[in-house]
């Protein structure tokens, strides 16, 4: 019996950075993934949990949106960028898990930025994975962005012609630095949020509706703990 036909919830998390963030609000709001789960060399992609409701998946960041959206994965943490981009009406966000902080910008060669004015842009070539933000973006300004589509090593395009400008996420901005790239244009702050399939927490209101106010809880206590610390 697959996880859609039995009464087990599927969590889709994704890999990289973010799902060492979420785990203090994985443990906090009850689940404990099996020991498996820690080992960043195995190739299993789901995994058993504390609860024997939860199941979770792990997948690629941008994958998350689309596995919740199909109904495949009923909850996920995703990035507002990923549900920028792909806009699934499907997906519910109703909660910022004030984790993944970053921005999505626009970033140039330092010997293009000196006296160049993203204002007086009507034309940009730019390369990203992010090409419906970026023309809904340019466009709203009236700038015409032809979006040259790229899954990684965006900072390689500018130093090899393939374009003059990126948009990508920027965190600390020492991968552009090391490139000879500067960020001129801030697109949207990006952090990553707690997601829901509509469909499912319609059929099945209380138990998505549960984890859900158990990780509103655990965000709220990650929240109170900062402010104590930084008092």
């Amino acid at each position: 019996m697959n996880a859609a036909s039995s009464d087990k919830l599927v969590m889709a998390l994704p890999k990289g950075r973010i799902l060492k963030e979420v785990m203090p609000l994985l443990h906090a709001a009850g689940i404990v993934p099996e020991p498996e789960f820690a080992d960043e060399n195995s190739r299993k992609l789901r995994f058993a949990t504390s609860q024997p409701d939860i199941e979770l998946i792990r997948v690629r960041s941008f994958d998350v949106a689309t596995f919740v959206a199909f109904g495949a994965a009923q909850l996920g943490v995703a990035g507002n960028d990923v549900l920028m981009e792909f806009d699934f009406p499907e997906i519910y966000a109703p909660l910022d898990l004030d984790i993944g902080h970053c921005r999505l910008s626009v970033a140039e060669p330092v010997e293009l930025s000196v006296g160049d004015d993203p204002k007086r842009w009507s034309h940009v070539r730019v390369a990203t994975k992010y090409p419906h933000v970026t023309q809904e973006y340019f466009a709203a300004r009236g700038v015409q962005a032809e979006c040259i589509k790229l899954n990684g090593a965006m900072e390689l395009a500018p130093t090899l012609g393939l374009c003059r400008r990126i948009v990508d996420l920027v965190s600390t901005g020492a991968t552009l630095k090391a490139n000879g790239l500067v960020e001129v244009e801030v697109i949207a702050q990006v952090t990553s949020r707690l997601v829901v399939n509509r469909a499912a927490l319609k059929t099945r209101p209380l138990q998505v509706g549960g984890w859900l106010e158990k990780f509103r809880a655990a965000v709220d206590q990650a929240a109170a703990t900062k402010k104590k610390v930084a008092v």
